[in-house]
């Protein structure tokens, strides 16, 4: 905003307001991108089992659902594949993530937005040609992610998807690390960014909970949100300095198919945004 209020007098109007405005939050970005520096890698509990993989997602952050539900309901451009609301699961925004800068901002352009393949080039300074084939290398790569990364698993809970959104709470709250592994598919990714390290499969999650629950007293309380269109919680444990429940973290849950798929865990620095208090009574 800074920078478009400074050369707002270059602004000569051959464009609409809104696609000048994206053209420079897009090149800021890409220079962002570009100057990033990875973050230095955090460490697993002791006795933690090995990680599947180290993730490759340099930024990942969870959007409450509230602030989607005060934005104005503006449709995209026509060539728009992705509804706003379905192109903010954490499972698109990470396969976005793993894509070069270049064939991202023109995926978002074009996909998300809409714009056609002209304004997009314009705005990244180059051919529609140059435009089209990163488009199209953006959208095989995003294929090959699988079909969580479709961005289109915001639908509203069914009544079975609480039930067993109810009964991983209740597990989770005592560490019955049994009870939740089972409710979990065979392939569940547990994630914990920033930390790169991510588990894949019910045995490895297994064994990463079991250590976890040897070293912490139990989690007495969770506090439901949504987060990205997915269900959501804050995880609250007792403080032994004051007494309290404190915010320990904020998970993400994503289901499928009557399974947890997949678990995000999230530092309690984004507790704001969702009207999460640091301590409860």
């Amino acid at each position: 905003m800074l920078a478009a209020w400074t050369g707002l007098g270059a602004f000569e109007g051959r464009s609409s307001v809104r696609t000048w405005l994206y053209r420079i939050a897009t090149n800021r970005s890409l220079n962002h991108l570009r100057a990033a520096e990875r973050r230095p890698q955090a460490a697993l509990p002791a006795g933690a089992p090995d990680p599947t993989s180290l993730g490759e997602v340099p930024w990942l952050q969870p959007f409450p659902d509230s602030i989607l539900d005060e934005l104005p309901d503006h449709q995209p451009g026509p060539e728009a594949r992705y509804e706003s609301r379905e192109a903010i699961t954490l499972a698109f925004i990470t396969a976005m993530q793993h894509l070069p800068p270049r064939q991202r901002a023109t995926l978002i352009l074009r996909d998300v937005l809409g714009y056609p393949a002209s304004d997009t080039a314009d705005m990244l300074g180059i051919s529609v040609t140059a435009a089209n084939n990163a488009l199209k290398r953006a959208r095989a790569s995003l294929q090959r992610s699988g079909p969580h990364a479709s961005g289109r698993t915001t639908a509203a809970p069914t009544k079975e998807d609480e039930a067993l959104l109810q009964r991983f709470v209740d597990a989770f709250m005592v560490f019955d690390v049994d009870t939740m592994v089972a409710l979990m598919s065979e392939d569940v990714w547990l994630k914990m960014p920033p930390s790169p390290f991510e588990f894949r499969g019910r045995e490895a999650a297994h064994q990463f909970f079991s250590v976890i629950a040897e070293q912490r007293p139990p989690r007495t309380r969770f506090v439901r949100t949504r987060a990205n269109g997915q269900p959501a919680w804050g995880a609250y444990r007792p403080d032994p300095a004051t007494g309290l429940l404190r915010l320990t973290s904020i998970e993400v849950a994503a289901v499928a198919d009557g399974f947890i798929t997949e678990l995000t865990r999230f530092e309690t620095t984004v507790a704001p945004w969702f009207d999460l208090p640091r301590t409860l009574p």
